[in-house]
């Protein structure tokens, strides 16, 4: 098996010194209020064209023709419910929201917003949907979805929202409960996941800003990992330092619960690198103050190295801005030729010389802890001259069958990837 390359089309083995659990991290060099921009053409995907896969596995569309599909969730009874939302215009107070304004626009993520929440229905087994029906709507920037028991849960981006839910129904008309409310903006998506015993869903909620260039103030709340008690609707913070905190799963060895999260940007292509990390109750982990080891951001004024002191070393290292956002526990050998570990979607970067990400790897575990490098899933989002990408894998979800469905925000379609047996 041959090195991958960041963000290239080819799959293999991700042996760069900036991935794994003793990352090399380059030194911060700072690039003031003009970072290094490159992004590609969104050019979707041609009839029959599909993303490369890791040998021993095929994949497929499971749906096409979605509107900026970013999260998925599968029901009890297999039916497949998909966030779709996308995001909105920053307001103009400097180059940086000029300058992410037009990166968004062009990597397809501001565009008109669906607002929505869709079934799909593989009716017939056959790992694709013939089934679509608007199942919410009405919503704001929905993104995280959980059902315990008859309740759907549903993360807007200001609020966590209670639906009742009878099993088998395409639609619900019933008007939600409002349960916590939260500072919209940002880094926008709130995704939920479910405590084991299902008295309590972890709510990630990421920054308003790069580095808290706003003020603190602004960031109150924010940058977290909070747990919501449905018993008595109180939430609390249960980590924080966490600049975008997204996808959460749980490893079954040390019953952890683990998340991926995308670092600051403006210090250089690949400092500091996003990370995957078992998350500790109270834990901080260094926003905005300083990154990985302790490593301080010199930008951000006043320091706070009493804060800075008690910082938790994340686990392992994705490499510098993967946009790695899509998380799921894969047991043993759910995919052929993989163990058990995390699948992992990266949305890709926006912000570096050289483009990283857009792919989903796959990180091994043994005994509870993360091992080796990443090995590629699913590639051949980037063209090889990087001008171009086909689409940019978000959520990853494990479904019932053993296989892994991917939303592809870009190109609008949800990837089924299986063993070819």
């Amino acid at each position: 098996m041959f090195r991958s390359l960041a963000g290239r089309g080819r799959l293999g083995v991700n042996k760069a010194a900036v991935f794994g659990t003793t990352p090399a991290i380059p030194q911060a060099v700072s690039q003031g209020n003009r970072p290094t921009l490159k992004t590609p053409n969104i050019r979707g995907w041609t009839a029959g064209q599909t993303p490369s896969v890791a040998p021993g596995l095929a994949v497929k569309a499971f749906a096409r023709g979605l509107e900026h599909p970013r999260w998925i969730y599968q029901l009890p009874n297999g039916d497949v419910l998909v966030a779709e939302s996308a995001s909105l215009p920053n307001g103009i107070r400097d180059f940086m929201d000029i300058a992410r304004n037009f990166v968004m626009r062009r990597v397809g993520a501001i565009r008109r917003n669906a607002n929505r929440i869709t079934l799909l229905r593989d009716a017939d087994g056959d790992g694709v949907a013939e089934i679509r029906e608007t199942f919410l709507e009405g919503l704001n920037q929905p993104f995280g979805m959980v059902l315990i028991g008859d309740t759907l849960y549903v993360g807007n981006t200001d609020n966590v929202v209670a639906f009742p839910y009878a099993e088998g129904e395409t639609r619900i008309t019933a008007p939600g409960r409002k349960l916590m409310e939260m500072k919209p903006g940002g880094h926008w998506t709130r995704n939920l996941y479910p405590s084991k015993d299902g008295t309590k869903i972890y709510v990630g909620v990421g920054s308003l800003s790069n580095i808290a260039e706003q003020g603190f103030d602004a960031e109150d709340g924010r940058a977290a990992i909070h747990e919501l008690d449905l018993a008595t609707g109180r939430s609390r913070i249960f980590a924080s330092g966490l600049r975008n905190p997204v996808g959460m799963a749980w490893e079954p060895t040390t019953g952890e619960l683990w998340t991926v999260v995308n670092e600051r940007d403006g210090l250089g292509d690949e400092t500091p690198p996003d990370y995957l990390t078992s998350v500790k109750d109270g834990g901080f982990y260094g926003w905005p103050y300083s990154y990985w080891d302790r490593i301080v951001d010199d930008r951000v004024q006043p320091a706070n190295p009493a804060l800075v002191a008690t910082a938790v070393t994340p686990d392992y290292a994705l490499g510098g801005h993967t946009a790695s956002l899509g998380l799921c526990w894969l047991p043993a050998s759910t995919l052929p030729g993989f163990g058990e570990g995390m699948a992992i979607g990266q949305h890709g970067s926006w912000n570096r010389s050289r483009l990283s990400g857009y792919k989903v790897v796959f990180v091994a575990f043994e005994d509870g802890k993360p091992v080796g490098m990443p090995r590629d899933i699913l590639g051949g989002f980037l063209t090889e001259d990087e001008r171009s990408a086909y689409g940019r894998p978000v959520g990853v979800t494990l479904l019932a069958d053993k296989s892994v469905l991917v939303a592809d925000d870009a190109g609008n379609t949800i990837w089924r990837v299986s063993g070819t047996n």
